[in-house]
Parts: structure tokens; sequence; C-alpha cells
């Protein structure tokens, strides 16, 4: 495991209890990183890590349950990993969620309250608490997963598209922290976004044996596409949305 890409990396990964972070605890594992995982849910999060581990013959994973909507509690997850390991080279923001609506007169506004917390607020959370520690390594990456919908929203999800577009838009923002502060050399670390149409994964093909998922990017794709942005100079990716589905 110490021969990979990311050998002797440290890397975060926020929201990892679901399909697409245990794709992504492994990956990273696999390609030589030590791996901290967070999650709201600490039984989703274990099953995630013991999985990572499990498939990964004894990969470098470690959980730590997190409340990325406490900015305390964030920073308090980053400064840890930063005196355990002595540095962070990466935050992988997978917290997702969604709610929609029929139409869009039919918008219901507490699912914007909801959607504004889970996908923005966190987001803030995490760039805020980790961008000193990523500015400082060699290799530092921040980086965000998005959804297609934030570049083209339909009627039915106005506020999912709206908090994609405002998580976006506070992650370029960080991009441009970075691009600053590396001067006439260039960034050294880079914000990007990973922009798909939807996820899949095996147990979802295996629930629909007949949906084609036209466009959606599987979980394995898109961790093999998280990999990828170390392997790319910070100045390529750094402020860039990177398209893994078709642009609209």
């Amino acid at each position: 495991m110490g021969n990979g890409a990311l050998s002797g990396a440290v890397i975060a990964v926020a929201g990892a209890g679901g399909a697409a972070g245990r794709a992504t605890l492994l990956r990273l594992a696999e390609a030589g990183a030590t791996v901290v995982a967070a999650d709201n849910d600490p039984e989703r999060l274990a099953e995630a890590v013991d999985a990572a581990r499990y498939a990964g013959g004894g990969a470098n994973v470690i959980g730590e349950p997190v409340d990325l909507l406490d900015l305390d509690s964030t920073r308090e997850w980053a400064a840890h990993i930063g005196a355990e390991f002595g540095r962070v080279d990466g935050l992988v923001h997978l917290v997702g969620g969604w709610r929609g609506s029929e139409t869009f007169t039919k918008t219901v506004l507490d699912d914007w309250d909801f959607l504004e917390l889970l996908l923005i607020r966190t987001v803030q959370h995490t760039s805020l608490a980790f961008h000193e520690a990523l500015q400082l390594s060699d290799r530092g990456r921040y980086v965000l997963i998005s959804a297609s919908g934030a570049t083209r929203p339909t009627a039915g999800n106005a506020a999912y598209a709206a908090a994609k577009a405002a998580a976006e838009a506070w992650t370029l923002a960080m991009g441009d922290y970075f691009r600053k502060a590396g001067g006439e050399e260039g960034p050294t670390s880079a914000a990007t976004i990973l922009v798909v149409k939807a996820l899949v994964h095996d147990a979802m093909r295996a629930d629909r044996p007949n949906a084609k998922f036209s466009g959606f990017t599987d979980v394995k794709d898109l961790a093999e596409a998280i990999v990828d942005v170390w392997d790319k100079p910070a100045a390529e990716v750094n402020g860039n949305r990177l398209w893994l589905t078709d642009r609209p």
C-alpha cells in the first residue's frame, strides 16, 4: 500500500459513509494514502471503514465521527489530523443529499433549509477548517463533488441546483485563494470540482436491473477520478470544474 501515487499523503474524506465514500476510501488507500474518514452516522462510518480495510487487505483507513455542521468540531477534526500525522494533503467532500419537487411551483422552501445546511454549510466549514493545512502541503487538494444540475437546473430541482451552485462558487473562491497564495509561480495547492450527473453503484443496478442509468458515474470511476486530481498539476485543476458526464 505504501508505494502508490499518494504514498505518504494524508487525506480526509467528509461524508464517507455512503457507497461513494466506500469506493473512495479504498481507492485512496490503494494509492498509498492514509485516509481519515468522517460521517455524521457513526454506524455507517464504521461499516464503510471496515469494508475499505477488508477489501484493501488492511488498508490504512481511520474513521472519526464529526459534526460537520459545527465549525468548531470541524476545525478540531482538522487540527487533530494535523497533530497526529504532521500534515493534511487533501479534503474530499462527499457530503450529499437531495430533495426535489414535482414542479417549480410546488417547491417547498423547507427543502432549501435542509439542503443549505447539508450541501453548503458543510463545504464552508470544511474549507475554512482545512484551507491552511492544504496550503502548507506540497500537494494539497480540496475536491468537491457536484452535479450537472448546478449548471442547468430543472424546474423541480430549484433548491438542490441552487445549493450545489452555491457550493461550487464557494469552492472556486477557495481556488482563488490558492491562486493568489501561489504568486507568480502559480498555486501549489488546488480546489477543484468533479461534476457528475448522478452516481450509480452495484446495489442500485441489482435493485433496478432494467434501468440504463444513462450519463451516471459509477462510484468506482468517481474514486478513480478523485485520485487523478493528485496526478495533475495544481495549476491545471485549481479553480476548475472537471466533467465526468456530458457538459450541458
